[in-house]
């Protein structure tokens, strides 16, 4: 256990902010012993993975713990599937790597994503027409105040558009071990994204595998998406916004293109990114922090910047797109 530890290393915004205290937890049975005979277990705690989905506004006066909780098994294997559990610590993109390499489908349209394994059900991570929902078989959670383990299975998890039970009735109650996944060996394409088509026509192929739609998606996604590892950011930072069709007919009037997308009866999802752009914010540097030139779903951390500056600026999108389109933004990331 260490104390004043900087979090800037594990956060991709790579805000600075500090803990309290910090544990790196390597094994379930570090986790079960630390929540069971620790006192600080008793007080706040911040489960971290891979840091992707939160912003750092202050200092976490209590104890983080850092899971890196590491482990691949085959839970069954049929002739039409294959079921995977993965230790919550393992990084997301190299798992879709793993998971191509040995020709299990499912997860390549969810390549470069940011992150741990642990927090991909608990965001319901989605990209390119594909959600963790659509791979997901279940997983095993600690539950901090009684210390048992509790198997979810789909339905349990109540998943919703980038929302779980872990983000709802069950927040912060549960610290995720691991996650099965239910992979195909027969594999169906999902090209559906127009974007996905097109880099794969301008590169001749006609009848891609699971590696092509991955390579395709990491090109796409490297075009407008910055590496935190160059610029801070955390992916999107809003959701896209889920709105009555009413909303979209006044948007129509004066914008005829509007993007939108059927998001059940009477409701249509509006493209944040969009919004965001209409108003003005794309690519508006501030000091130090700002929009991303490419991407306006992506607010970054060029330097030194504070977790409160991203916040507020936030705050200012949120209030100019309701303001001009009447439409509310809700944020994607974790406030700390």
């Amino acid at each position: 256990m260490d104390q004043n530890v900087s979090l800037k290393p594990f956060n991709t915004f790579g805000l600075e902010a500090k803990a309290q205290n910090f544990l790196e937890i390597k094994s379930q049975e570090e986790l079960v012993e630390f929540l069971k005979e620790n006192p600080l277990a008793k007080g706040p705690l911040l489960p971290l993975g891979g840091g992707s989905n939160i912003l750092l506004t202050q200092d976490y006066q209590g104890t983080v713990l850092k899971l890196s909780l590491k482990g691949k098994h085959i839970l069954k294997e049929q002739d039409g599937f294959t079921l995977v559990e993965v230790a919550g610590g393992e990084n997301w993109h190299d798992f879709v790597n793993w998971s191509i390499a040995q020709g299990y489908g499912g997860m390549e349209n969810l390549s470069l994503i940011p992150g741990s394994v642990g927090a991909s059900p608990m965001q319901n991570i989605g990209a390119y027409g594909i959600e963790i929902k659509d791979v997901f078989h279940s997983l095993e959670a600690y539950e901090i105040n009684t210390g048992k383990i509790k198997s979810f299975n789909h339905s349990e998890c109540k998943f919703g558009y980038r929302e779980s039970v872990f983000k709802r009735e069950l927040k912060d109650q549960f610290i995720i071990l691991s996650v099965s996944f239910k992979l195909t060996k027969n594999h169906q394409i999902n090209s559906s994204y127009g974007a996905i088509n097109t880099e794969l026509e301008e590169n001749g192929i006609k009848n891609p595998s699971i590696k092509d739609i991955s390579n395709a998606v990491i090109v796409i996604r490297s075009s407008k998406l910055p590496n935190p590892k160059e610029i801070g950011n955390a992916g999107s930072f809003f959701k896209n916004p889920v709105v009555d069709i009413e909303v979209l007919r006044e948007i129509q009037k004066n914008y005829e293109n509007a993007p939108n997308y059927p998001a059940g009866e009477g409701k249509v999802k509006l493209a944040a990114g969009w919004l965001i752009e209409q108003a003005g914010w794309k690519g508006k540097t501030i000091s130090t922090y700002g929009v991303h030139k490419n991407q306006a779903l992506v607010l970054v951390n060029y330097s030194n910047s504070q977790g409160n500056d991203i916040f507020d600026l936030s705050t200012s999108i949120i209030e100019d797109v309701r303001t001009k389109f009447g439409v509310e933004l809700e944020r994607e990331v974790n406030i700390i």
